[in-house]
């Protein structure tokens, strides 16, 4: 149950965070075990953050760690904390039902209105692609391993993932990635220049792999194959965390 995930995350952090003043802003963040402990409580608050948990009140969540690590009496009743939880779980999804909903509406009209432009092929899939860089290599199978180098947006033009960025091109697996993926790398010729319009349905779906990535959301890569590898020289080739992923 996510509301007794949620009681969890807040009594972890107040075992890790024990002795930690209530005024975070005098906390320092020196030592390998304050920057470990601010490190977790920053990945929980991505994590909850993720799940739409956008209400919370950090100074009501460090009062009830101190209260916890004081061994006060706590000042809400286990029933009330439920009641909350349930509730606050409730309007989180209603959030994210919201933003899923948006994103689904605003990735159809989007992909309509792209799909006349100049130079955009539409595949069976619903896959629509401009190829922006021709070359004459070969082209990749789903059993190859490929070397590329990508960048991810939303449809806004916000930026979520960039290997160019990172300045370092990845290796993976052709049948590891999204569907969208699968589909436009066998499309490729090595040296080619693609951009990759991938409808929801190719990409994560109804799921939110990050908190950059609304559920539902059309996404836009700009993808150039770089190389074919020999997947007999790669032992275990996964894709990087980074990459697109099934």
């Amino acid at each position: 149950m996510k509301q007794h995930r949620l009681a969890a995350a807040v009594a972890l952090v107040s075992l890790v965070l024990a002795g930690c003043d209530a005024q975070t802003s005098d906390v320092e963040l020196k030592t390998p075990a304050q920057k470990a402990s601010y490190g977790i409580g920053l990945n929980m608050g991505k994590s909850l953050a993720q799940e739409g948990m956008e209400d919370l009140d950090s100074k009501a969540v460090a009062m009830g760690i101190d209260d916890a690590v004081s061994k006060k009496e706590q000042r809400i009743k286990d029933d009330e904390l439920v009641e909350a939880f349930t509730a606050l779980q409730k309007r989180a999804e209603e959030r994210l039902t919201k933003a899923s909903e948006e994103a689904a509406s605003a990735g159809k009209k989007f992909l309509e209105e792209n799909a006349k432009k100049q130079g955009v092929v539409t595949t069976a899939s619903g896959l629509q692609y401009e190829v922006v860089k021709k070359a004459d290599g070969p082209q990749p199978k789903a059993s190859d391993v490929v070397t590329v180098h990508y960048e991810g947006k939303l449809i806004d033009g916000k930026v979520f993932d960039s290997s160019v960025e990172r300045g370092s091109p990845i290796d993976l697996p052709v049948s590891g990635v999204i569907p969208g993926w699968v589909e436009g790398l066998q499309l490729m010729h090595v040296g080619e220049k693609y951009k990759l319009y991938i409808p929801a349905d190719l990409a994560y779906g109804a799921q939110s792999p990050s908190p950059l990535i609304p559920a539902n959301s059309v996404l836009v890569f700009d993808l150039e194959l770089l190389a074919i590898k020999d997947p007999s020289k790669l032992e275990g080739a996964e894709p990087p965390a980074e990459a697109p992923a099934q």
